[in-house]
C-alpha cells in the first residue's frame, strides 16, 4: 500500500531535471514539488512565458530557479566549459528589496551546489560597487537585483543583457507598491526579443496586468488559490495592552510559550535596539536588525539564527522583508503595524510551506479598529490570550533549571567536583543540601530565579497624562562604523506607546498649507524633472531602494520643467544624503539638497522622529499640464 501511495505521490524526479539538481534537492531533504512548482515547472522547462499567481512562502523561488538551473547546466554540457559560457548573464531576476534580493541568490546558491562553476550575484543598493563590478567581468550566469542597481549598471555599461534567455519579476505587486514598475518597464524593453518572461505575484493590479499583456508572448497563467491572505497553519492571537508594561508582558510570553526562534517586530530602528539590547540583559539570546546596521552585521544576525546561536530577532518591516528561516516558530508584532498588508508580510515568516506557525499582537485600547481590519483583510479571527501568570513563568523558569540539573548529571566528568563537595562538608560540616543550594545559587548569579508573586493583582503602570520621556534619538550618523548604512525611519504614532498602554487618542493634525510639508517631514530639491522625462514612480524608486526606505515614507513629490521637490522624513543623515546625490534617475544624478538651502546644508533639521505623526503614503504633484478631457469640468488652480 504504501508503496502505490509514494507512486501516486508527483516527485522531483518525475519532472525533466538534471541529475546535479536532482541532487542538491535531495541534500535539502526536498522531494515533492509543492503546487506551484508542480503547476509551473513542466512549462517553465519548455521555454513558455507564464504569470504565477501565488501567495509568499508556496516555494515559488524553487519554481523559476530549477529551471533556469537546468538551461545552465545544459549550456556547459553542450559548450564544455566550466564558467559561464556568454558574456552577460543568462537569466536576471528583479526583485523588491535587498533582503528578497539576497534571500533569491542564496536559493540558487542551494541549488546549484553540484553544477560546477555556477555563479550567482546579487545586486543591491547600499552594497559597494566594487564587488559587483568584479564579478561582472568575471562573468555570472544569473543576476539577482533590484530594479534601481540594475538600471544602474545598465546605464553605466556595466551589465550586458545581449545574452539573457530568461528575465523574471518576482513579487512584481509589491514593485508596484514600492513604486519600481517604471523602472521594470526599462528593464524589459532592454532583453532581448527571443527570450523567456516570467512574471510571478501574489496578487494581479492592472497596471501588473497591462504589463503582462505587453511584454509577455503567449503566457501560461498558474493561479493557486488561497482562502486567506495568510497561511492557515498559522494560529494568530492578540493580547489587549492594558497596563502591564509591554516589555515584562513580552518577556512572560517568552519564558512561558515554547518557541524554537522568535521574529519580534518593533515600529522604528530605535526601538529595535533599545528592544533588543533589553532582552539581551534580561538573559535572551536577541539581537536587532533595522536599516542602520551595516549588510554584513544583518547577515550575520540572520546567520546565526539559522545556526540556533541566536533565538530572537527584533526587527523593522524593511530589515525583515525576504527573510526566510526554517527555525521562526513565532513572529511577534511588539507594536501593530499601520496597515493590513505589513501584517500580511509580518506574519508571512512562520508557517511557510505548510509548517505550523504562531503569530502574536500588542494592540492597545486605540488601537482595536486597527486589529478588526486585519481579521477583514485576512478572513481569520485573531483570538484573544491570556498574559502568562506569574506562577507559570515561575514554573517554566524551575523546569529548566531543574533540566541544567539533569544534563549535568548526565555528565561523565562529575568525580572531581563530587570529591570538592564531599571536602567541604567534612571540613565545614556543612550537610551536602546546603552545599548544593549554595552552588545552584552561584550558578544563577545575580538574575532572580523565581518571580515575586503579588499579593493581589498585577501592578499596573499606566500612562497618566504627561507622556513617559523617551530615550533620545541618537544624532545622524551617530555611533555608526565606517562603511556603515546610515537610513532614516517612520516615527513611532506615540513615544510613549513603546513600554505603556496610552488610550488617550491623539491630537488631531492641524490643517496645513498646501505646499507645506506634513510634520515630521522636510522638502527635499533634486535635479530631475519634466524635461528628462522623470516618472514619480523613477523618483520614488531611487530613493525606496538607495535609502532603504519604504515608498509610504515618502511624502509628496512635485516634479518641476528642469528639478522636482520631494518631502522626506526629518533628519535624514548626512552619509545618506551625500550617498543619494550621486543616484542616478533619468540620466542625471540627484544631487539632493534641502529646498532653500544654501552653503551647509547640514547645519540645520538635524532632528530625531520623536515627534513626527506617521507619515503617509506618497502624494503625488506635478505642475506639467494635463490634456483636457472632453467634458471634464476644468478646476482652477
Amino acid at each position: 500500500m504504501s508503496a502505490d501511495t509514494s507512486h501516486s505521490t508527483p516527485r522531483f524526479t518525475d519532472l525533466n531535471l538534471p541529475e546535479p539538481v536532482l541532487r542538491a534537492l535531495a541534500d535539502v531533504g526536498y522531494e515533492s514539488p509543492s503546487p506551484i512548482q508542480m503547476a509551473t515547472l513542466p512549462h517553465l522547462l519548455a521555454g513558455r512565458d507564464l504569470i504565477g499567481q501565488a501567495q509568499t512562502g508556496t516555494g515559488k523561488t524553487a519554481a523559476f530557479a530549477l529551471p533556469i538551473l537546468a538551461r545552465v547546466v545544459a549550456a556547459r554540457a553542450s559548450a564544455g566549459a566550466g564558467g559561464p559560457s556568454s558574456r552577460g548573464p543568462r537569466a536576471l531576476v528583479l526583485a523588491p528589496t535587498r533582503e528578497l534580493a539576497i534571500q533569491v541568490a542564496e536559493a540558487f546558491q542551494r541549488y546549484a551546489a553540484h553544477v560546477t562553476g555556477f555563479h550567482v550575484l546579487p545586486i543591491y543598493g547600499g552594497q559597494g560597487y566594487g564587488p559587483q563590478l568584479s564579478a561582472l567581468r568575471r562573468g555570472v550566469d544569473v543576476v539577482v537585483g533590484t530594479p534601481g542597481r540594475v538600471i544602474d549598471h545598465l546605464e553605466r555599461g556595466t551589465l550586458d543583457l545581449s545574452s539573457l534567455e530568461c528575465l523574471v519579476l518576482d513579487e512584481a505587486d509589491e514593485m508596484l507598491r514600492m513604486g519600481f514598475i517604471d523602472d521594470v518597464e526599462t528593464v524589459l524593453k532592454k532583453i532581448p526579443e527571443q527570450r523567456q518572461v516570467v512574471l510571478f505575484s501574489a496578487t494581479m493590479p492592472a497596471q501588473i496586468k497591462r504589463i503582462a499583456q505587453t511584454y509577455l508572448r503567449d503566457p501560461v497563467e498558474i493561479a493557486i488559490a488561497a482562502k486567506t491572505t495568510t497561511a492557515a497553519g498559522i494560529r494568530q492571537r492578540y493580547w489587549m495592552v492594558s497596563g502591564v508594561n509591554k516589555l515584562d508582558a513580552l518577556t512572560r510570553i517568552l519564558e512561558a510559550e515554547p518557541f524554537e526562534a522568535m521574529l519580534v517586530f518593533a515600529r522604528t530602528k530605535q526601538a529595535t535596539e533599545e528592544l533588543a539590547g533589553k532582552l539581551a540583559a534580561r538573559g535572551l539570546s536577541a539581537a536587532a536588525i533595522n536599516g542602520d546596521i551595516p549588510q554584513p552585521q544583518r547577515e550575520r544576525a540572520i546567520a546565526r539564527l539559522k545556526d540556533g546561536q541566536l533565538d530572537i530577532l527584533v526587527a523593522t518591516d524593511v530589515a525583515a522583508r525576504g527573510l526566510d528561516v526554517d527555525r521562526i516558530s513565532h513572529v511577534f508584532n511588539y507594536d501593530i503595524p499601520y496597515d493590513t498588508e505589513s501584517y500580511v508580510h509580518r506574519i508571512g515568516r512562520t508557517g511557510r510551506a505548510g509548517r505550523k506557525g504562531e503569530a502574536i499582537v500588542f494592540v492597545a485600547p486605540r488601537e482595536r479598529g486597527m486589529l478588526r481590519a486585519i481579521e477583514r483583510a485576512t478572513r481569520q479571527p485573531i483570538e484573544p490570550m491570556q498574559l502568562p501568570s506569574v506562577e507559570a513563568v515561575n514554573d517554566q523558569r524551575v523546569a529548566k533549571f531543574l533540566a541544567r540539573i539533569t544534563d549535568a548529571l548526565a555528565g561523565t566528568d562529575l568525580a572531581a567536583f563530587r570529591d570538592l563537595v564531599t571536602r567541604y562538608e567534612n571540613e565545614h560540616n556543612v550537610p551536602a543540601i546546603e552545599i548544593a543550594a549554595a552552588l545552584a545559587k552561584l550558578v544563577q548569579g545575580k538574575q532572580p530565579l523565581l518571580l515575586d508573586v503579588p499579593a493581589h493583582a498585577v501592578p499596573v503602570a499606566r500612562h497618566t497624562g504627561t507622556p513617559a520621556k523617551p530615550s533620545p534619538p541618537p544624532l545622524a550618523g551617530e555611533g555608526l562604523g565606517r562603511g556603515a548604512e546610515s537610513r532614516p525611519t517612520a516615527p513611532p504614532h506615540n513615544t510613549a506607546e513603546l513600554h505603556f498602554d496610552d488610550d488617550t487618542p491623539p491630537p488631531k493634525p492641524r490643517r496645513r498649507p498646501r505646499d507645506e510639508p506634513e510634520a515630521g517631514m522636510e522638502t527635499f530639491r533634486i535635479e530631475v524633472g519634466h524635461v528628462h522625462g522623470v516618472q514619480p514612480g523613477n523618483i520614488v524608486g531611487a530613493i525606496a531602494n538607495e535609502a532603504d526606505l519604504e515608498s509610504r515614507y515618502i511624502g509628496r513629490i512635485d516634479i518641476r520643467d528642469a528639478y522636482s521637490l520631494v518631502d522626506l522624513p526629518i533628519g535624514m543623515p548626512r552619509e545618506l544624503l551625500e550617498h543619494l546625490k550621486r543616484v542616478r534617475v533619468a540620466g542625471q544624478t540627484l544631487r539632493i539638497r534641502r529646498e532653500g538651502a544654501h552653503g551647509d546644508e547640514h547645519a540645520s533639521h538635524e532632528r530625531g522622529f520623536a515627534n513626527a505623526p506617521r507619515p503617509r503614503t506618497a502624494q503625488v504633484r506635478s505642475d506639467k499640464p494635463k490634456p483636457h478631457r472632453k467634458g471634464a469640468p476644468r478646476k482652477s488652480r
